[in-house]
């Protein structure tokens, strides 16, 4: 098995889309994630098995596992373990033939070449050649998920990027220090100002018509500025449910690096 395991630091949007993409490509695939991560795109991300236990997205099934042998058991079920592990310790024990840092921090957290004989890092705060061994682009355009082998990714705009029109409208953020209350599900069709979300008194509501694609779990503790959520002006439900153009380019980067590097 080992000779097919990867391991994924991450369980968020793009990571869960590299892991659906190698899971049907006959890879095992160990993912890790916080105590209490922050995803806004729950409905398309393994890390919901933190909190829900067991989430399933395109049919591809992920499950909390507690250690590494219930980590194991649940590979041989075919399904994806979710180990709480944010220092990724559990390498130690999987001896993963390639680690894919999907963190998404916009910096290295701890992730080094050699961790694994395959390091792949996802966009800018890696060098390939230094801290791992390739990285892929993940900023939206021409060089989308393009496997890079020496030097880095474009570095990161700070600007949403635009769908469906929208750009930085579409990104929800709290407007003050609290704990977050949900008032609106993931996919529902909202009208401008229908309200979203509360933290204490203060409201957010849909700047425009759209569906709701995406939402901090309900009751975590978020800081002014934070992005909560995301408005999807398109308006179609299933976006919600299903991986991204973007994050299946970039798992698709991900599977041309593993299966290039021999």
């Amino acid at each position: 098995m080992n000779d097919r395991l990867v391991l994924i630091r991450g369980a968020g949007d793009l990571a869960s889309g590299v892991a659906a993409r190698l899971h049907r490509s006959g890879f095992h695939v160990v993912m890790t994630e916080l105590a209490r991560p922050l995803m806004v795109r729950r409905g398309v991300c393994f890390g919901e098995a933190v909190y829900a236990g067991r989430t399933c997205v395109e049919g591809v099934c992920a499950a909390l596992a507690p250690d590494v042998p219930a980590a194991r058991e649940l590979l041989a079920q075919g399904v994806i373990p979710v180990l709480v592990d944010p220092a990724a310790r559990s390498r130690a024990s999987l001896a993963p033939r390639v680690l894919v840092d999907a963190i998404m921090a916009k910096r290295n957290t701890g992730t080094r070449r050699a961790d694994a004989p395959l390091v792949i890092a996802l966009g800018p705060g890696f060098v390939a050649g230094d801290d791992c061994h390739a990285v892929i682009e993940t900023n939206r355009g021409h060089w989308l998920g393009r496997v890079i082998w020496q030097g880095a990714a474009q570095p990161d705009t700070g600007v949403p990027a635009e769908i469906g029109g929208r750009g930085d409208a579409r990104v929800l953020r709290a407007p003050a220090a609290g704990i977050l209350h949900g008032h609106a599900a993931i996919g529902d069709r909202l009208a401008a100002g229908d309200l979203i979300a509360a933290i204490g008194e203060d409201q957010v509501c849909a700047p425009f018509p759209g569906v709701l694609r995406g939402l901090l779990h309900p009751g975590l503790w978020v800081e002014p500025g934070l992005k909560i959520g995301d408005l999807d002006a398109r308006a179609a439900v299933e976006h919600c449910f299903t991986i991204s153009d973007k994050s299946l380019a970039v798992a698709g980067g991900v599977l041309e690096a593993i299966l290039s590097s021999g």
